[in-house]
């Protein structure tokens, strides 16, 4: 199995596909994200912040994104696309590229380093951080999301994406019998287009989801699964079995 990016997303629609370039493994985009983000950024709301954090009254930018009162913008490394929503209670803290027609729901907390593609939802108390939703990511409740790369995916309310190990190691990914060092000692999960996760669903670190695999609820789950894999329960045992 290989790990470039083009496995496991459609990037055609991806303004920021320029990210993976070099990179040989996708994971290897983690540590970029920061930097990427400092030399492409275009802020925007340093007018509406005026100075203070809280937004105080409906405002909308220029490109039409609309940012409700009781929203905090914790800085002015922030570019929120044409025809964005931030909600009521949101905080963000940049720098954060926020993708058209994305919505950032009440009480999401988008901790810096993260870039989304079009589409995307940040949802209700909802936790992202250094992080890539590279266009129509729905993590509409209750997710976290950190130090992770995700395609068209759809998580269930409660998904967490655990990124730090018990044991302080650097995370290491599997494919098949052999192991393979990220040199990470934050690393999520990858979820490839498709995915979708099932209620209250976790993610050790280091997970692989490759295309249209499905988590049902209460799993927790780790490794790398090949493309259209669905992971449940039968009578009580965990079984997989092959997405039609």
């Amino acid at each position: 199995m290989t790990f470039k990016a083009e496995d496991f997303f459609d990037l055609s629609g991806f303004p920021h596909r320029e990210i993976f370039k070099d990179v040989e493994t996708v994971w290897e985009v983690l540590p970029l994200i920061g930097d990427y983000i400092k030399k492409h950024i275009k802020p925007n709301v340093s007018a509406i912040r005026n100075g203070g954090d809280l937004i105080t009254e409906k405002k909308v930018l220029e490109n039409g994104a609309v940012v409700h009162a009781g929203a905090l913008l914790m800085d002015d490394n922030i570019e929120l696309g044409p025809g964005v929503v931030v909600e009521p209670g949101a905080m963000i803290t940049g720098p954060v590229i926020i993708g058209e027609k994305s919505e950032v729901r009440q009480g999401a907390y988008i901790r810096g380093k993260v870039i989304t593609g079009p589409g995307c939802v940040i949802g209700h108390t909802t936790e992202i951080k250094n992080a890539i939703m590279t266009g129509q990511s729905k993590a509409g409740h209750f997710a976290y999301i950190g130090d992770s790369v995700l395609g068209k995916v759809n998580l269930g309310a409660g998904t967490k994406l655990a990124n730090f190990k018990l044991t302080e190691d650097i995370i290491n990914v599997r494919d098949g019998v052999e192991k393979i060092s990220t040199g990470l000692r934050k690393f999520g999960a990858i979820l490839g287009d498709g995915v979708s996760t099932g209620c209250n669903s976790v993610t050790m670190p280091g997970t692989i989801l490759s295309k249209n695999c499905m988590v049902y609820p209460n799993f927790t789950i780790r490794g790398t699964w090949e493309n259209g894999t669905i992971i449940k329960w039968n009578m009580g045992t965990p079984y997989v079995e092959e997405r039609k």
